[in-house]
C-alpha cells in the first residue's frame, strides 16, 4: 500500500536523525534553554526578520493549539475561528477541555474573512445582554488551512488590521506553515506573518521533523509566564534539546522550505493529472492537499493500490477524498498513481474547478 492519507507517515529527515545521533550522548540543560535551542532560536527569528520575538519549543500541534488558546483568553472569553477550523473539528474538544468555547464562522474554502469577524465583534458588544454571552477574545487562523487553501498578504493584513482594531489577538496554526508558506499562489513570507500575526507556530511534526512545532510569539503582552502554560499543560519537554536540534538543522541552511517544497511539487504533479483526466475538485488548493472529486467506482480502484482519506460525500455517486504528500514522498510513487488516474474512467461532477 503507497500511503497519500498524510504528511506524517514517515519519520524523520535523515539530517535529523543524524544530528540526533552525533550528539546523542552530550550533558546539556534540559527544558529548552540549552544551546541547541538557542541556536534554532536565532535561525527562527533571521526568517522572520523579527528580533524581539520570544520562541518556544512543544512537542505537536494539538498540544501547541492548546497552550496558546488557553495562555491568552479569560476565563468567560472563546476563540473564533472558521466551521471547519482544525481546533473545531479535528482536536476532541481540546479546547473546551480548557473551559473556552470555540465560536465558529461559516467557512466553504476554510478561510475567515475581516468582515465576518467584525460583524462577530460588533454583534456581541451591542447585545445588551452580552455579559451572558461568550465573549470572544481571540481570533484562529491557520495558513494553509484544513482544505489547503492560503491567505493572501492583502486578506492577511485587512484581517490583522480588524483584529488590532478590535483588540483581538490573532493567532496562526502554522502545522504545515511550510507547504502554504511555497504554495504557487501564495505571496505570504514568514517576515509578512510575523509583522501581521500576534503569535504564530511553525509546524516541524509535517515539515521533516521527528516531531515538534515552534511557537513564535510577537505581542509583548502575550508573552509573559507562557512557559508556566507549557509547563501546566505538560508541553515542557526535559530533554528539550531534541527539539532544538530538529529546528536548528531545518533553519541553519534552508532545509525547511526544499522540503516543503517537493512536497507541494509532488502534489502538484497529483492535481494535473485528476483534472487532466476530467475529475473536478473540491477546493482550489496549491498546497500538499489536493481533493479531487471521485467517482465511487474510481475511488474503489484507486483503494487497491494507494492509502487516501475520505473527506466528504458529494452525491450517491461521487465523494471528495484527499491525496495528501510530504517532505519524503517518492517520485516514483507519484509517478505510479499518475499512470493508475490515466486508467481510471473519468466523469466530471461539479466543484470549485472543471
Amino acid at each position: 500500500m503507497i500511503r497519500f492519507e498524510n504528511d506524517y507517515a514517515e519519520g524523520a529527515h535523515k539530517r535529523i536523525l543524524q544530528r540526533i545521533v552525533e550528539t546523542n550522548e552530550e550533558q546539556t540543560p534540559g527544558y529548552g534553554v540549552d544551546e541547541y535551542c538557542e541556536k534554532a532560536r536565532t535561525y527562527i527569528k533571521k526568517a522572520c526578520d523579527v528580533e524581539n520575538a520570544d520562541i518556544h519549543f512543544l512537542v505537536g500541534g494539538t498540544q501547541t493549539n492548546v497552550t496558546t488558546i488557553a495562555s491568552i483568553l479569560r476565563p468567560h472569553q472563546g476563540v473564533v475561528a472558521a466551521t471547519t477550523g482544525h481546533i473545531a473539528v479535528h482536536e476532541t474538544g481540546a479546547i473546551e477541555s480548557t473551559g473556552h468555547k470555540v465560536l465558529t464562522l461559516p467557512s466553504d474554502d476554510g478561510k475567515i474573512k475581516a468582515e465576518q469577524v467584525k460583524e462577530l465583534y460588533d454583534a456581541h458588544w451591542n447585545d445588551a445582554a452580552h455579559e451572558h454571552v461568550v465573549q470572544p477574545g481571540l481570533v484562529y487562523i491557520s495558513h494553509p488551512t484544513e482544505n489547503g487553501t492560503t491567505y493572501s498578504k492583502s486578506e492577511l493584513e485587512k484581517l490583522s488590521q480588524v483584529c488590532r482594531e478590535c483588540g483581538l489577538p490573532l493567532f496562526m496554526d502554522g502545522a504545515r506553515l511550510g507547504y502554504g508558506l511555497v504554495s504557487l499562489d501564495s505571496d505570504l513570507s514568514l517576515a509578512d506573518i510575523a509583522r501581521l500575526c500576534d503569535v504564530f507556530y511553525i509546524g516541524g511534526t509535517k515539515i521533516g521533523a521527528l516531531f515538534g512545532e515552534a511557537v513564535v510569539i510577537i505581542n509583548e503582552d502575550l508573552k509573559k509566564d507562557f512557559r508556566y502554560f507549557i509547563k501546566q499543560k505538560g508541553g515542557l519537554l526535559a530533554k528539550g534539546r531534541l527539539l532544538g536540534i530538529q529546528f536548528e538543522t531545518l533553519f541553519e541552511d534552508g532545509l525547511y522550505f526544499e522540503l516543503s517544497n517537493h512536497a507541494v511539487e509532488m502534489a502538484m504533479m497529483i492535481r494535473e493529472a485528476f483534472v487532466e483526466k476530467g475529475f473536478s475538485l473540491r477546493y482550489d488548493s496549491k498546497t500538499n492537499q489536493q481533493f479531487p472529486i471521485l467517482t465511487n467506482n474510481a475511488l474503489v480502484k484507486l483503494s487497491e493500490k494507494y492509502s487516501f482519506t475520505f473527506w466528504e460525500k458529494v452525491d450517491a455517486t461521487h465523494s471528495v477524498v484527499r491525496f495528501c504528500t510530504s517532505w519524503a514522498t517518492k517520485y516514483e510513487h507519484v509517478e505510479m498513481l499518475i499512470e493508475d488516474i490515466k486508467e481510471l474512467e473519468s466523469e466530471s461532477v461539479n466543484g470549485v474547478l472543471t
